[in-house]
């Protein structure tokens, strides 16, 4: 399986399912090209609404048709939806809507774009609210599944996807369980958990750490809410977050990911430091 951007993954999954399911439904704000949903609004034009640069008004739009029954994804860049919180606070956590929020062009390897168009923020604000749940995929595979699941989902979802091509990292058999964790690796001395574009990486620097006599074992975080509270609330842990410090920039993938240290020599680096060897 060739590497695939999530945001691509999605748009393809959303044709299969909305052939389906005639209560699925998308929104967007003037981006559908980016998003993904340009060829389920040709299929289904009467189920696809572009609501114009307004993404505050496509959210409540797409609250009120979750809550008459239909299952709308209303879709952006992370930065933008992030952006309209008060409204997501209210119109979606508030009413418990049914609506999949999904947010594209997520973190720093959106690259040349910088930081206005990074969506950096989005997991702290919208984690810190009532009943919805995030999930970031790592590959096609599990995009695929994951998008499945948020039509079956009761409740709002948040759904976090890449612009960046991500290599497959799950194996063929996996099926996606919300709440649930994928150990990719085996370990017994340094556990890897990264989410979305970063668990290739992640995967890449326990190949390194071995190299150098480090046993990291690799975990697929693909659900970010509910569970992220598990490692310090049930089984509290030495921790090291590995992460951007400041604001992101323009410049390449690569380089970015490098220079935040979320590149394999950079996350084994890290583990090396934390292990203090």
């Amino acid at each position: 399986m060739p590497a695939k951007a999530s945001r691509a993954a999605f748009g393809e999954a959303l044709l299969d399912l909305g052939a389906r399911d005639e209560r699925i439904v998308t929104l967007d704000a003037d981006l559908s090209k980016s998003t993904m949903t340009v060829n389920f609004a040709k299929r289904y034009p009467g189920r696809a609404f572009n609501l114009g640069i307004a993404e505050s008004n496509m959210i409540g739009v797409a609250a009120g048709l979750a809550l008459t029954g239909r299952i709308p994804f209303a879709c952006s860049f992370a930065c933008f939806i992030v952006g309209r919180f008060e409204t997501i606070r209210i119109s979606v956590a508030y009413t418990n809507a049914n609506l999949k929020i999904v947010g594209t062009h997520s973190g720093i390897a959106i690259g040349e774009d910088g930081y206005s168009q990074m969506g950096i923020e989005d997991i702290a604000c919208i984690r810190s609210l009532p009943n919805i749940g995030i999930v970031q995929p790592a590959d096609e595979l599990e995009t695929k599944q994951a998008i499945a699941y948020a039509v079956e989902h009761q409740g709002p979802l948040y759904l976090r996807l890449t612009r960046q091509n991500l290599e497959p990292v799950c194996p063929p058999d996996y099926r996606f369980q919300y709440g649930r964790w994928l150990v990719l690796r085996k370990g017994h001395d340094v556990t890897l958990i990264g989410s979305g574009g970063t668990v290739f990486n992640c995967v890449e620097a326990a190949k390194r750490l071995e190299a150098d006599g480090i046993s990291a074992e690799v975990i697929n975080a693909a659900c970010i809410k509910p569970l992220a509270e598990f490692l310090t609330d049930v089984l509290p842990t030495p921790i090291k977050r590995l992460g951007v410090h400041g604001f992101g920039e323009s410049g390449d993938a690569k380089g970015l990911y490098a220079k935040h240290g979320l590149d394999p020599a950079g996350i084994a680096a890290g583990v090396k430091k934390f292990l203090h060897r």
